[in-house]
């Protein structure tokens, strides 16, 4: 029931969004209290609060049998994803979370770990566009109907597996469908003892791609190998922290420092491990979940840079310390970087956020558009969306189309509960626009979070190597913030 708490208000919140409304203005809609209407956005509410808000909303929320819940069609929609998401020109592929079919949960990461595996290896190829990796965990544990996912995330094939470990044995069963049709075009079972493991998910990945553009497999001459650890315990190791990570909250983020260490104890020269150390001590650091947020950043690119040395097509890697240069404000060394990164993966999500995010700084604005928005599209239902939406809203604001960044903004400050930044912007776009009781809401929540009260010489101090401070700034100072914090 608690997992449907947070897809109720996850809906109510992209619902709020969509129609571009206020905490308030909602709360004024539904007559119900704001008070109310906060505790409904965090997942607290009575079964009455719910058939008030479908009463005045047309959604479907209150569960029915078992803990599911009926969802209208447009339910939960990202900004984003306003309009249904239409089939590419390109291959496209979706590679839902292989289930685990074991008896021991403990070893539900391995089928994790060759799922996120087998999108890495088919992102490398250019020709094919692949939904990163947290648009199809959200599927994981749910029965789905295939052809909803390729309606859902816009593409044509769908991957979907199963594994099952028996002692020292592991058996990989793998089937590539045609979304549009139904028709399975191939598929395949793998017994292999454990050791086995890395080759049987790269003959998958393979396989998928020789089924689904013959022709272009022979061209690209695929080869699906990456490098990995000799040892299983360092991988499954890094595959629980990927999982951590990617649920954007501090204290699971400390929890995967920890276990990429142990990886790294484990192996030393696992370039994976280090990078995405580096990734999560940079993302703490920027969040200002650590005390000396300077000294983050520097350790950051310290292990973005030892990943780079035992492997330099690493992506991650390469995207850490790109938005290191960037924030240090070496900028053309940063898109540098980061244009790397997406050399080196093409279908990587975050990466493609992160490079629109270094060519706003570097006051490339449109350019930063078409990036935020590209990242959105191949990752709609990103657990890290949250930061999409605020680059994407930030780019938008600072080629000061206002308007069109306010619910990107909105959206966005419901997937971070425990940083500021996406506030400070939210709070700049509603001063450009006058919207100015708005922004007193978000400026008292904001000042709630902790940390030093939000003034304008606050993110100067912050800012001052980037092209978009003018304009954020000045929307702060419409918003009513001080020069200086009382």
């Amino acid at each position: 029931m608690l997992d449907d708490r947070k897809q109720i208000a996850a809906v109510i919140r992209d619902y709020i969004a969509r129609e571009r409304m206020s905490r308030e203005q909602f709360a004024f809609k539904t007559k119900l209290g704001k008070s109310t209407v906060d505790k409904l956005l965090t997942g607290h509410f009575s079964d009455k609060t719910l058939s008030i808000v479908e009463s005045q909303t047309q959604l479907s929320l209150r569960p029915l049998g078992s803990g599911s819940i009926r969802l209208p069609d447009d339910a939960g929609r990202h900004p984003a994803r306003a309009a249904d998401l239409k089939p590419l020109d390109k291959p496209s592929i979706a590679v839902l979370p292989f289930l685990h079919m074991g008896t021991d949960p403990g070893q539900d990461f391995l089928a994790d770990g060759i799922t996120e595996d087998i999108i890495t290896a088919l992102a490398r190829l250019r020709w094919l566009f692949v939904i990163a990796r947290n648009s199809t965990f959200v599927y994981k544990g749910k029965a789905v109907d295939v052809r909803q996912v390729a309606h859902d995330l816009g593409i044509r094939y769908v991957l979907e597996g199963s594994v099952r470990t028996a002692g020292s044995r592991i058996r990989v069963t793998g089937q590539l469908i045609d979304a549009a049709t139904g028709k399975h075009i191939w598929a395949e079972k793998y017994d292999r003892e454990m050791q086995d493991i890395f080759a049987v998910q790269d003959d998958i990945a393979e396989r998928v791609v020789a089924a689904v553009e013959p022709h272009l497999y022979a061209e690209e001459g695929f080869r699906a190998s990456t490098q990995q650890p000799d040892s299983i315990d360092a991988w499954g190791l890094v595959v629980r922290a990927m999982t951590l990570l990617n649920a954007v909250e501090r204290m699971r983020n400390e929890e995967a420092q920890l276990l990429l260490r142990r990886a790294i104890g484990l192996e030393p020269r696992y370039a994976r491990a280090h990078a995405l150390l580096s990734w999560a001590i940079w993302w703490a650091s920027m969040c200002l979940w650590t005390t000396d947020v300077e000294a983050g950043y520097k350790q950051a690119a310290i292990h973005a840079q030892d990943a780079l040395n035992f492997d330099p097509g690493e992506p991650w890697a390469r995207m850490v310390s790109g938005l290191c240069l960037s924030t240090a404000g070496q900028h053309q060394r940063a898109l540098a970087e980061l244009g790397n990164a997406l050399t080196l993966n093409p279908s990587f999500a975050l990466g493609h956020t992160a490079l629109g995010w270094a060519l706003l700084r570097a006051g490339r604005f449109e350019e930063a558009i078409v990036e935020t928005r590209w990242a959105l599209r191949m990752s709609p239902l990103d657990s890290f969306s949250g930061f999409y939406t605020t680059t994407h809203g930030l780019a938008l604001l600072a080629a000061r189309r206002f308007e069109e960044a306010l619910p990107f903004l909105r959206a966005s400050v419901s997937g971070f509960t425990d940083y500021t930044g996406p506030f400070n912007t939210l709070i700049s776009c509603c001063g450009h626009l006058g919207l100015i009781e708005e922004a007193r809401e978000w400026i008292a929540i904001r000042n709630r979070m902790g940390g030093a009260p939000l003034s304008l010489s606050l993110v100067r101090r912050y800012m001052h190597r980037f092209a978009h401070c003018d304009i954020f700034v000045e929307g702060l100072r419409k918003a009513g913030i001080p020069e200086e914090a009382p």
